[in-house]
């Protein structure tokens, strides 16, 4: 049976994207007609189209199309979303987790739909800065809150497999508006997922709750983030 086309992908940009695939297999010095490659030009091109598939999807949309009218004005936050994105600069992926937070102006959103965002973003070619900058805005544009904040965490794959080869090497970025550029609304989004921070003799470290229940702090001084 024939396999169906994603309604976004055209037959014609498939065979222009696997043509392409096929001459740098062949540039990189393989045979292209052997079995295990003959199907791969075509995967991988279909798997280019996926993994870019943001480039087709409004965000501003996603978020318009599940905003209600409501009075509440406390924090909304969601933590932990999982994401895969393509650094522009080698196509090598990185992954990890994003936190959203927005405080409502007489709107809010589906939660679902900030993971979308975020999704929206990620299936794009990316640094994390942008993407990080990039989520904030569309949340900030389209519900206009009193405030959003983004904090991103990943783990960047062209630094694991290439250049300096530092497999635990996790990058974080944050941004953020209006209430947020206060310090304490700042430090209730970050505590709460129950982090802390251990500092002693200029050392800072973070742990999780249920990471210090076995420690002695001894003469280290407690802080929020």
């Amino acid at each position: 049976m024939e396999e169906l086309l994603h309604p976004e992908w055209s037959a014609e940009k498939i065979e222009q994207l696997k043509g392409h695939y096929e001459s740098i297999l062949s540039l990189l010095g393989e045979d292209v007609e052997r079995e295990g490659l003959l199907k791969t030009p075509e995967r991988v091109a279909k798997a280019m189209l996926t993994l870019t598939r943001g480039y087709e999807q409004d965000p501003h949309a996603i978020l318009l199309g599940a905003k209600f009218k409501e009075e509440y004005s406390q924090m909304v936050i969601v933590k932990d979303i999982d994401f895969f994105s393509l650094c522009e600069h080698h196509m090598l992926p990185f992954y990890g987790k994003a936190h959203v937070a927005y405080i409502p102006n007489g709107y809010i959103t589906g939660l679902s739909k900030i993971a979308r965002v975020v999704d929206v973003f990620s299936h794009r070619l990316q640094v994390q800065e942008r993407m990080t900058l990039q989520i904030k805005e569309c949340i900030q544009e389209t519900l206009n809150p009193l405030g959003v904040m983004v904090v991103v965490e990943a783990k960047h794959m062209c630094m694991q497999m290439r250049g300096v080869e530092k497999q635990n090497a996790i990058t974080t970025t944050s941004d953020f508006t209006g209430a947020f550029n206060q310090a304490k609304t700042r430090e209730e989004f970050m505590n709460s997922d129950g982090i802390i921070i251990l500092e002693n003799h200029g050392l800072i470290k973070k742990f999780k709750l249920d990471e210090l229940l076995p420690h002695s702090f001894g003469a280290c001084d407690i802080k929020t983030e």
